[in-house]
């Protein structure tokens, strides 16, 4: 193997050139050597949508009118991408981050459409786009992702509409494709690069995009699919680790979706390009990540949008979730994608990985959940496909995960309707110092907006970390106790906090339990952008939507609830109608203890009757 990168460059060049001037035929496949350029593919397509696959949807197609339904929703999208025009290369601050997503959007949506319908004007469209890429100065691998998400597009738009290119085009692409992505991502492999030693979405992404693009020139430029592919498959294993055990994701859902499309978009790529992933896909906990997003969507369909998750991120159409559920054999991961795209658009990868799946499997789903990993979560809820439903979530972890908030014990409530507890999500990732050293100054993404107690004002530990302690799932009801004591070093001996969907799953506690070091103020709040009415100093009425809450304060009785703006000034988002229902305990010592209960109003009233408290320790 050529270890130079100038080598490697030189030799791919070469090998393109010498190939597309003999019009030589690419190799056969060679099954059992562990030459990847041997073992690849003949011909084009040989990614994703092989023509095998698209005979088989054919004829489905035929019979089933979800998948037909399906297919109008991609073409239709194919056929808005037919008038747009190629955007220039421009930087959005350090990125040309949107600019790859488009043409990665539109490239795929046009070559889709010429695969399905066999019209060389959607070709046309997206050999348009390819050839303006090609033309790019760079596609910014000082943000890598930018690059390894225009090679995506590059791969699925050279091998989807290979017949329909001519031989100039052809070698126009390739040559980009080496010097434009693969070259600059092989820099990044000799050189010990972060994102190839890295355990989140960088990982997945970086590596995805490299494997389609070395899998798709890899007959006319095989040493960079040599070099690139043992470095993917040594490197996935890092962040693929991230889902163990249940499928959880540290960065939060909305980075989970797309380490996980990029996950799909390499490991699929290796399936039908090479027809194997080397092992990658029976990494513990990814066979079960399609339950983070079916769990974490409440009955709103918001999302618990821990970490830089958009603030109004919910449960959308995620075509990954249907590669997850053919991949492991999991009905319940289509059914539920089903479910989404009931009032959502499927996009043409949803034709591609489309898996039929009976809409009874979600009807045996349990009402709660335990998700381990790096961040656990802890999710309860009274009902499913109840709008109404009361749900909660709360998560541990630590501080340090990529994305991360000072967060620890945050959680969110969802009831009759109405998202009441809220998270603010990220803010925008272009102010000053956003993934550094400012980073704790930011509203959003300190502990002042969460959900989470505060001593003395101060915020958590950029380094705590939090554990469940304890969880249980009854037919009444479910609870959780997480020990936060190393999210407060320094400030307390011990800190936990409980969160229990109680009163035969009517209402929800959440109990907090401190021992402090030193005398200190306790602040417990949490955001909401619901009207709040203080009707006694210890009962509160949130009203959102026609909907109302009850809010008592169990303890302690000398406390008192009060409310706070929690909007900000430019060029913080500014939070409008945001506020804090708040308690202060001044000069609390040694052991105090905070309790609040959520009753939301329903026919029958709240189910709001203070009941005596039992200590932390003696939950299960």
């Amino acid at each position: 193997m050529i270890r130079r990168r100038t080598g490697i460059l030189a030799a791919a060049l070469a090998a393109v050139a010498a190939a597309r001037a003999a019009e030589t035929a690419p190799p056969a496949p060679a099954g059992g050597t562990r030459d990847p350029a041997a073992m690849l593919r003949a011909g084009h397509p040989r990614l994703w949508l092989t023509a095998e696959r698209l005979a088989e949807l054919r004829t489905q197609a035929a019979t089933d009118p979800r998948l037909k339904r399906y297919v109008d929703d991609a073409l239709a999208a194919t056929a808005k991408s037919k008038s747009a025009k190629p955007r220039d290369h421009k930087l959005i601050g350090p990125r040309l981050l949107t600019v790859s997503r488009d043409y990665l959007n539109h490239i795929g949506a046009l070559a889709f459409g010429y695969r399905w319908t066999g019209d060389r004007a959607y070709a046309g469209a997206a050999r348009a786009f390819l050839l303006k890429a090609c033309a790019f100065p760079d596609w910014n691998p000082s943000h890598f992702l930018d690059t390894a998400e225009m090679t995506c597009a590059m791969a699925v738009g050279y091998d989807w509409t290979f017949d329909a290119l001519d031989a100039d085009a052809r070698r126009t692409i390739e040559r980009a494709v080496v010097r434009l992505g693969l070259e600059p991502g092989i820099k990044v492999y000799e050189g010990g690069g972060w994102w190839a030693k890295c355990d989140h979405n960088w990982n997945q992404v970086c590596n995805g995009g490299m494997l389609a693009g070395a899998l798709a020139i890899g007959d006319v430029a095989p040493e960079p699919l040599r070099f690139i592919l043992p470095h993917a498959v040594r490197s996935l294993p890092r962040a693929l680790a991230s889902y163990a055990p249940d499928g959880n994701w540290g960065e939060g859902p909305g980075y989970w979706n797309y380490a996980t499309d990029y996950t799909a978009f390499g490991l699929d790529a290796l399936d039908t390009a090479i027809g194997a992933d080397f092992g990658l896909g029976r990494t513990p906990g990814l066979s079960k990540a399609g339950q983070m997003p079916m769990t974490l969507a409440g009955p709103t369909g918001l999302f618990f949008n821990y970490a830089d998750c958009g603030e109004n991120s919910r449960r959308r159409p995620m075509a990954c979730m249907f590669w997850l559920a053919r991949k492991f054999r999991d009905e319940s991961f289509a059914a539920d994608e089903h479910a989404s795209l009931a009032s959502g658009k499927a996009s043409p990868w949803h034709v591609v990985w489309y898996a039929p799946a009976r809409a009874d499997v979600l009807a045996t789903r349990p009402l709660d959940a335990n998700l381990r990993g790096d961040v656990p979560v802890a999710v309860f809820r009274s009902a499913w496909n109840d709008p109404d439903a009361i749900w909660v979530a709360v998560k541990a972890g630590h501080n340090t995960v990529n994305h991360a908030h000072l967060d620890l014990g945050q959680f969110v409530l969802d009831a009759l309707g109405v998202r009441w507890v809220t998270d603010l999500g990220s803010d925008d990732y272009d102010l000053p110092g956003y993934f550094g050293k400012q980073r704790w100054s930011y509203y959003r993404l300190n502990s002042q907006s969460h959900g989470v107690p505060l001593l003395a004002g101060r915020d958590q530990d950029p380094k705590g970390r939090a554990e469940m302690a304890g969880y249980h799932s009854g037919e009444t009801g479910g609870q959780v106790r997480i020990d936060l004591t190393g999210a407060y070093k320094g400030q307390a001996d011990r800190v936990q906090r409980g969160v229990a969907l109680t009163r035969n799953r009517r209402a929800v506690l959440v109990q907090d339990e401190f021992t402090l070091r030193t005398p200190a103020e306790i602040t417990w709040g949490v955001t909401t952008y619901a009207e709040i009415r203080l009707a006694e100093p210890r009962k509160a009425v949130m009203r959102r939507d026609g909907r109302e809450m009850v809010v008592r304060l169990a303890a302690p009785e000398s406390a008192a609830f009060a409310v706070e703006s929690a909007e900000r000034p430019k060029p913080e988002k500014t939070n409008t109608g945001a506020k804090r229902l708040i308690v202060r305990v001044p000069g609390a010592a040694g052991e105090t203890r905070i309790a609040v209960l959520f009753s939301p109003v329903g026919p029958g009233g709240p189910a709001d009757d203070l009941r005596p408290l039992v200590p932390l320790d003696g939950w299960r």
